[in-house]
C-alpha cells in the first residue's frame, strides 16, 4: 500500500506520496482530496502525487477571516507548489478546481507542465447547477442538504449507493459560509476570452452523463484552448474518476506518457 503523507500548507491539508514527477490534483465544490482515492495507488509509482484539500473543504482549516475564491484558492496552490519545492507540475483540476487550475495556468504559466480539466467549464457550472437556486437551497435547507441534493445529481446511473453516500459524507464538512463564497465566485469566474493563452497541453476529461458541467461546456474549453484533446468518459457523470476509475486512469496515463510531458 502507498504511504501517504499528510502535510498543513497555510490553511491548506495537502496529502503527498509517492516520486517523480509532481501531479497536482484539485477538488471541486464541497467535495475533498478524497474524491481523488482510486488514483493515488496507479500514479504514485511514477509521480509525486499531491492532493490539496483546499481551505474550508475536507479537513482543512476554515478560518472566517479569508477569502474562499477562485482567486484565494489560486493563491493557495501557489503556496503549496512554494512550501514543497515544485518548480511545474501537471495541474489537475476537478469542476470548481478546474476553474482554479485555469486560473492558476493564466497567472503562473511557467509552472503547469501539461494541465487536465475534468468536468469543468470556462465560466461557472451548467444551468442544473444555478448559483441563485444553489444560495437559496442553502438557506432554506442548510448547506449540508443542499451540498447532499447536488450528488444526488451528479452522478451516473451505473453509481452504487455506497459511491454516494460516501460523497455525501465527504461534501457535509463544507461549512456554509465556505460554500457561499466559492460558489458566487464561481459563477463569477469567466475564462472563454482567455483561452487561447493556455499554451501547455491540456485534457479534457468529462463523463457522458454529467449533467453539472455538461459535455458541451467541455468542447467549449477544447474549441479554445490550442493544444488540447478532449475524452469523453461512459456511464460517468460529474465524477467519473470514482465512477469509472479504470477508464479514467487510462486515458490519463496515456496523457502522461506523452513525450511533450
Amino acid at each position: 500500500m502507498t504511504s501517504i503523507e499528510t502535510l498543513s500548507i497555510g490553511d491548506t491539508v495537502v496529502q503527498v506520496s509517492g516520486r517523480g514527477a509532481p501531479l497536482v490534483f484539485v477538488h471541486g465544490f464541497t467535495t475533498t482530496a478524497e474524491f481523488w482515492r482510486e488514483q493515488v495507488e496507479p500514479f504514485s509509482a511514477s509521480h509525486r502525487v499531491i492532493r490539496i484539500n483546499l481551505p474550508g473543504h475536507g479537513v482543512s482549516p476554515r478560518p472566517e477571516g479569508r477569502a474562499y475564491t477562485i482567486e484565494a484558492f489560486a493563491d493557495d496552490v501557489l503556496k503549496v507548489y512554494q512550501a514543497l519545492d515544485i518548480q511545474d507540475a501537471v495541474l489537475v483540476g476537478l469542476s470548481m478546481g478546474g476553474a482554479i487550475a485555469q486560473q492558476f495556468a493564466l497567472t503562473h504559466p511557467n509552472s503547469v507542465r501539461a494541465l487536465v480539466l475534468v468536468d469543468t467549464t470556462p465560466h461557472g457550472l451548467g444551468e442544473d447547477v444555478n448559483v441563485d437556486n444553489v444560495l437559496k437551497a442553502i438557506e432554506e435547507l442548510g448547506v449540508v442538504a443542499a451540498s447532499q441534493n447536488v450528488i444526488d445529481r451528479s452522478f451516473g446511473s451505473a453509481t452504487s449507493a455506497q459511491l454516494l453516500a460516501f460523497a455525501k459524507a465527504q461534501v457535509a464538512q463544507t461549512p456554509a459560509f465556505v460554500a457561499r463564497q466559492a460558489i458566487v465566485s464561481l459563477n463569477a469566474t469567466d475564462s472563454r476570452a482567455r483561452l487561447g493563452e493556455i499554451q501547455v497541453p491540456t485534457l479534457i476529461l468529462v463523463g457522458n452523463e454529467d449533467i453539472i458541467t455538461p459535455p458541451c461546456e467541455s468542447e467549449v474549453l477544447a474549441k479554445g484552448i490550442p493544444n488540447s484533446r478532449l475524452e469523453i468518459i461512459a456511464d460517468a457523470g460529474h465524477f467519473p474518476m470514482l465512477e469509472q476509475p479504470q477508464a479514467f486512469n487510462r486515458v490519463l496515463a496515456d496523457f502522461l506518457a506523452q513525450p511533450t510531458i
